[in-house]
């Protein structure tokens, strides 16, 4: 069996200025997901290019963002051994102690680690426990969510226990094409 081919993508920011492109690769034995965020926030520009690298159960293992929001440099490293202990610039977080996911807060990207990690049929469901990278706090946090596979393409979302909840819809390749009030995807190149 061939490699697979790289999948790329390109969103708009639907509740601010912005956009955002991203590429999922498979470089054996794992997969890479880059991405390049640049929107507006409270006035200030910011961009931020991140790096999750993920084993072939699309586990996260990986990370870095590296960038910058107005005159702050943002250089974070995560580093999640394989008794899944995550470190941020090598600073151990309990709290997310356990998670398979990376969520970026800034990226619907990430949505995409769990879609493939589950491969869920039409209604079926599952509880994700994400170690959720917040913006612009640039902190780790657990964030419990729910996919519930609506059909071919499309999944409910949830977070928060259920205080946050969107119908996101998604291509072949688990990309998150529309993200209600947040993000539409403009194209894609395979």
């Amino acid at each position: 069996m061939g490699t697979p081919p790289a999948r790329s993508i390109l969103w708009r920011r639907l509740d601010r200025p912005g956009h955002e492109a991203a590429r999922l690769l498979f470089q054996d034995p794992a997969w890479q997901l880059a991405g390049t965020a640049v929107f507006a926030r409270d006035g200030e520009a910011c961009c931020l290019d991140y790096v999750v690298m993920c084993d072939r159960a699309w586990r996260t293992t990986s990370a870095q963002v590296r960038g910058w929001l107005g005159d702050e440099t943002i250089e974070l490293d995560l580093a999640i051994d394989p008794a899944r202990r995550w470190r941020l610039n090598g600073t151990e977080w309990p709290s997310v102690a356990g998670c398979l996911d990376l969520d970026l807060a800034f990226s619907p990207s990430t949505n995409s680690l769990p879609i493939r990690r589950l491969g869920l049929a039409p209604g079926e469901e599952a509880l994700v426990r994400a170690a959720w990278l917040k913006f612009p706090e640039l902190t780790l946090e657990p964030l419990e969510q729910v996919y519930r596979r609506i059909d071919a393409t499309t999944y409910r979302y949830e977070s928060a226990g259920g205080a946050f909840a969107a119908m996101l819809r998604t291509d072949a390749d688990g990309f998150v094409i529309q993200y209600p009030e947040l993000w539409e995807a403009y194209g894609q190149t395979h």
